[in-house]
């Protein structure tokens, strides 16, 4: 039952047939506009994603949040999409994959079409014109019909060829298709996104020039884009429950100092202000530039990123170095997801194994775990799930988490220690992730703290360290 305090908001989830047909830059471009015409927009992406929500953030100018639910569930879904939608006008859901695509082929657990159907959404499906024309309708119908529960409100066509293009599109939607198409974008070749290999490059590294070259892009979508019928679905609120947002703590608790440059900035913004309602003061600091960790420190997060991009750089920091090394080694809690773990490895090896063996030059890390990260040019992706006994979580079962990278660790001890179990996923050799070194837990695994328990773990062993 919802209390008086309780408010619809419209949202709107942009779904793409498949992977590559541009949703992003949709998303973008229905942010941008509806931002333009003084709405609060409240952004999200769908999946374990830590790229496009720093353009979402860019654009609207709000915390873009993630709603993935293998590793929060529905409730932490829910709680997420309720506490970040308290004082917006609109959400805008951007999908991840193609519009169905999930865990397995049997359901749609996991897929955008879930996460919509949760927020009973209105939807809108992207697809890819570039080489097809009356087929695209077809494709369309197929998407439209597949599901009787979930509705698709709205058709965006992107990288229309030309006005003949056009006109062919439109006759065979008008003849087949009873959802109405409310973008035609036509291809242009100046408009592109900053990319790299998982995808774009993080916000966090673009300089003032290639931000503007994202606004530009953004308006020039959303110039094709029907406004109005977008407002039109917006009327159409749905109804659900948004309680007040949560209460941050009073900070009072101990500092504890996290990685943040362009090397590191993989962190979901849930995950950091769950620290900050256990009373957890965060304060950034960046591996690349700063001389040395900041003072006054009861822990240290290392987050993921792109450590290898500018892994000379981090090679050089001989003093921060030596500063993490030296806090890791006289007890100071340490916790490192992926790019992290890679840091406070031996070294980062760009070439592959065989360079490690031929002694060819590599960027030293900080040594804290004794093994070499290898750049393999393999991607790895996937959920993973683990059982843990090991500080600072301790016991859990069934840890649900997600790991993406093109690295692996060699030279692994026989003696090393894990915290993880892997029941799905990689991790560090198929079988174990999480090393343990000093009061360090250094994963390939990231995590996501809508399991109030790990925050609560990780915040109880930096309270215990200040003391």
């Amino acid at each position: 039952m919802m209390s008086s305090n309780h408010i619809a908001i419209p949202t709107i989830v942009v779904a793409g047939a498949t992977s590559g047909v541009g949703k992003s830059s949709v998303a973008m471009a229905v942010m941008h506009s509806l931002k333009k015409k003084s709405y609060k927009v409240q952004p999200f992406k769908v999946g374990p994603d830590f790229i496009d929500p720093s353009y979402h953030t860019f654009v609207t100018g709000r915390q873009s949040r993630n709603l993935d639910i293998w590793m929060m569930r529905k409730r932490g879904v829910l709680n997420c999409f309720y506490e970040s939608c308290h004082d917006a006008d609109v959400a805008v859901v951007e999908g991840v994959m193609g519009y169905f695509d999930g865990i397995s082929g049997r359901h749609d657990y996991g897929s955008t079409a879930h996460i919509a159907k949760i927020l009973d959404a209105k939807v809108i499906l992207v697809i890819d014109a570039a080489k097809a024309a009356r087929s695209l309708a077809a494709i369309a119908m197929g998407f439209i019909k597949f599901s009787k529960t979930l509705k698709i409100h709205g058709i965006i066509l992107n990288k229309v060829g030309s006005s003949k293009h056009e006109a062919i599109l439109r006759q065979a939607f008008a003849d087949k298709v009873n959802v109405p198409i409310i973008g035609m974008i036509r291809r242009n070749s100046e408009i592109t996104m900053p990319e790299r290999k998982l995808g774009l490059t993080p916000a966090v590294e673009l300089d003032k020039s290639k931000k503007n070259e994202i606004l530009l892009a953004a308006r020039y979508i959303a110039e094709q884009i029907d406004l109005e019928k977008i407002m039109d679905l917006m009327h159409k609120p749905r109804h659900s429950e948004l309680g007040p947002p949560a209460v941050l703590r009073k900070k009072d608790g101990p500092n504890v100092a996290v990685a943040l440059d362009q090397s590191f900035n993989f962190y979901y913004a849930d995950n950091l202000d769950a620290l900050r309602k256990e009373g957890i003061n965060l304060i950034f600091f960046s591996p690349i530039q700063d001389v040395c960790l900041p003072p006054d420190i009861s822990g240290i997060i290392l987050g993921g990123g792109f450590p290898e991009i500018l892994a000379n750089q981090l090679s050089k920091n001989q003093s921060m170095k030596s500063s993490v090394l030296e806090a890791a080694q006289t007890g100071t809690p340490v916790y490192a997801e992926c790019g992290g773990l890679m840091y406070l490895s031996r070294s980062i090896v760009e070439e592959g194994r065989e360079k490690i063996n031929r002694g060819y030059p590599k960027s030293r890390m900080v040594g804290l775990i004794d093994v070499d990260t290898i750049m393999t040019g393999r991607l790895t992706l996937g959920y993973t799930m683990a059982e843990c006994e090991s500080p600072p979580f301790k016991k859990m079962l069934n840890l649900r988490g997600h790991e993406f990278h093109y690295s692996k660790i060699e030279n692994v001890q026989c003696d090393a220690k894990f915290a993880y179990k892997m029941l799905r996923g990689n991790g560090v050799d198929g079988q174990r992730d999480g090393f343990r070194v000093y009061d360090c837990l250094a994963s390939y695994m990231h995590l996501h703290f809508s399991d109030t328990r790990l925050s609560q773990r990780l915040a109880k062993a930096f309270r215990k360290f200040r003391k």
